[in-house]
């Protein structure tokens, strides 16, 4: 029943949320539709520590659905964290700002409890979605929820399409265009080891075949090499 209850107030807030004038900015803020299964996927999980980078609208909603929840965002010279911080709708008391760059801030920070909550949304450039996932994959629970924002961005999709496919997790849905994954109770990879081999995104693909230029054949020209190549066999046997 408090599972329930818990459930309708987030389904309620994120209404709200969505509902916030046009004037009111909040950077790089989410969908209605996303921002509602937000809700229903944290209210299904007991969140006791979340983190989310950059910040916005789901930064309100979460500072309900996790008991502590941590934001690595970029204040800026525009004040575009301000509204967020000025927000009636944040629960302040259960959220730290950890204000710079998240490929400083990150690698620096000691997390001391496990992540039931992930949500990736800091800066879209290569390699720092790469890296944001780096430091946060470690610490997620099995069962805990990663949250990948902007996947129409082709360095946020080259992730999304890798994720899809490794042991650790399993799409749930994909919304618009965010991702919402659930961590399995595979084996975390090893922060600190190699062993390419084991991951399917690596399995399914290896060896790439390429061109003399180093660029990877489409379809049809694999299908031709692989068609020259049968052919100079059979003519030499």
């Amino acid at each position: 029943m408090a599972q329930q209850g818990r459930a309708l107030s987030l389904a309620r807030l994120a209404r709200e949320v969505a509902a916030l004038p046009s004037g009111f900015s909040l950077g790089g803020s989410l969908d209605p539709a996303v921002l509602d299964r937000l809700a229903a996927l944290a209210a299904a999980r007991d969140v006791a520590a979340s983190v989310e980078t950059g910040a916005g609208a789901s930064t309100l909603l979460l500072s309900h659905a996790s008991r502590s929840h941590t934001v690595f965002t970029v204040a800026g010279a525009d004040g575009r964290l301000e509204p967020v911080r000025r927000s009636p709708l944040l629960r302040s008391d259960a959220v730290t700002f950890v204000e710079g760059p998240t490929q400083r801030t990150l690698p620096a920070h000691r997390f001391d409890a496990p992540l039931q909550l992930v949500l990736l949304d800091g800066p879209h450039a290569y390699p720092f979605p790469d890296l944001e996932y780096y430091y946060l994959y470690p610490h997620l629970d099995p069962g805990g929820l990663l949250v990948l924002d902007d996947i129409h961005i082709p360095t946020l999709h080259n992730l999304f399409r890798f994720l899809r496919e490794d042991a650790m997790f399993r799409l749930v849905a994909a919304v618009g265009k965010t991702a919402f994954f659930e961590r399995t109770a595979a084996a975390a990879f090893p922060a600190l080891g190699d062993d390419w081999e084991r991951q399917a995104y690596n399995r399914a693909r290896f060896p790439l075949e390429l061109d003399a230029r180093g660029r990877e054949l489409h379809p049809l020209g694999r299908l031709l090499r692989r068609a020259r190549r049968a052919i100079v066999r059979r003519l030499r046997s």
